[in-house]
């Protein structure tokens, strides 16, 4: 049985656009929808004037028929699926990333520029997560899809990098689009400085030539397992959040890792957090092995 793209819902715009864009992918992946929604009866406990439980429940199934009505009325050939779960949102969220192909969530556009707000429900989610998860910011609903590249960000390099470039190619070819594979250098400092990588770099004809190839040599598998899909090489020099988000002004997609610490401690990471909160397109984070 083909997994679902789960969605979380909460009645606002942000969420609706985030059900939009999971929509529109499990289309194009031939995956089922499901729409979930989350609410917590003891976070509003002691709210003074809150709804009873019970007339809680009934709002929470108001709130889910609504968004399945909506969805399935513009996307009518998309099986959706939805329900309303109580517990911690969180955890909810957690729980069904466990049996997703991806999760997605939506996050409110701070204007033009600024980007995304990832409040802390989100990026409570995007630790825990066991699937991709892509946030998705309510102007694109409006905008419609974009028909520029997949970009991905390529930290690693080998094997490690299999996570970020298997959710990107595949993203690819659903949507008949090619791969830009970005990847940040920088010189080494005194405290990054080692004679071994000054020597390999000599091998190669200098530093840049050394993470270009190392570049192209991560990405060869790739291409002959997707050689429908175009493949571009940005290299550059600077800070990887910058690199990334000039490469991904026109970009479908920016698809960006992170890794779990030793004893399994999950975070998101400087260059995922500063790529989360200033990129203007959907943003895919995914867990590294």
């Amino acid at each position: 049985m083909a997994l679902p793209v789960v969605v979380g819902i909460d009645g606002t715009a942000e969420s609706l656009a985030a059900a939009d864009w999971a929509a529109d992918e499990a289309l194009r992946r031939g995956l089922p929808l499901s729409l979930v929604y989350a609410w917590d009866p003891q976070r509003l406990a002691d709210v003074p004037l809150a709804l009873s439980p019970a007339a809680q429940q009934q709002a929470a199934e108001g709130l889910v028929r609504d968004a399945e009505r909506e969805v399935r009325a513009r996307h009518p050939d998309v099986p959706v699926t939805a329900e309303a779960v109580t517990g911690p949102e969180v955890a909810a969220l957690t729980a069904r990333s466990e049996d997703a192909a991806m999760l997605v969530l939506g996050s409110r556009a701070l204007g033009p520029v600024v980007g995304f707000l990832v409040g802390s429900i989100g990026l409570k989610v995007l630790k825990g997560a066991r699937c991709p998860v892509v946030m998705v910011r309510n102007h694109e609903r409006a905008a419609g899809p974009a028909t520029g590249a997949v970009v991905v960000g390529v930290q690693e390099t080998g094997e490690a990098a299999a996570p970020v470039l298997s959710y990107a190619f595949e993203t690819a070819a659903a949507r008949g689009a090619g791969v830009r594979a970005v990847r940040a250098w920088s010189l080494p400092t005194v405290f990054s400085f080692r004679p071994s990588t000054l020597r390999r770099a000599d091998e190669h004809g200098g530093i840049e030539e050394m993470e270009r190839q190392a570049l192209a040599d991560t990405l060869a598998p790739w291409r002959e397992r997707y050689p429908q899909v175009p493949v571009e090489q940005h290299l550059d020099l600077g800070s990887a959040p910058e690199v990334l988000l000039t490469s991904a002004t026109d970009a479908q997609l920016l698809v960006i890792g992170r890794r779990a610490r030793p004893g399994g401690f999950r975070h998101i990471g400087p260059v995922a957090h500063a790529v989360l909160h200033l990129a203007q397109v959907p943003v895919a984070v995914i867990a590294g092995d």
